[in-house]
């Protein structure tokens, strides 16, 4: 089994904000945020956010239930180590069905891996 890169949470806003800037795709029911922190820290963090637009409270924690535990299966596997990663809510993440709104996660994370190359190791 290969060792994977500890994973921890996002906690403050400039964390989120550097993501913002950061390359993004979008795909069924989230969207996802990927930015190299360019620092020797192998770890993986990630952060979760829906809006108002999802609906009221109980909606977006929901909603950010679902995308905690979809993160908490696909990112061992899928996730680059001494990034960050940001999971935005869309519409229907709460009724997307389960296998989707896995595949949605799983698929941003390839694309965005495929859309830039590995740091080189030194």
């Amino acid at each position: 089994m290969l060792d994977t890169p500890p994973i921890t949470r996002l906690t403050k806003r400039s964390e989120f904000l550097a993501c913002a800037q950061a390359p993004s795709c979008a795909k069924g029911a989230v969207v996802v945020q990927a930015r190299a922190r360019g620092d020797d820290d192998p770890a993986v963090r990630v952060g979760f956010t829906a809006t108002k637009r999802i609906g009221g409270a109980v909606q977006r924690n929901r909603a950010k239930r679902r995308m905690r535990e979809a993160a908490r299966r696909v990112l061992p596997d899928h996730a680059r180590p001494g990034h960050d990663y940001v999971l935005i809510a869309r519409g229907g993440v709460i009724t997307r069905p389960w296998d989707r709104l896995l595949d949605d996660v799983k698929t941003a994370l390839v694309r965005l891996a495929a859309d830039r190359p590995a740091p080189q190791i030194r």
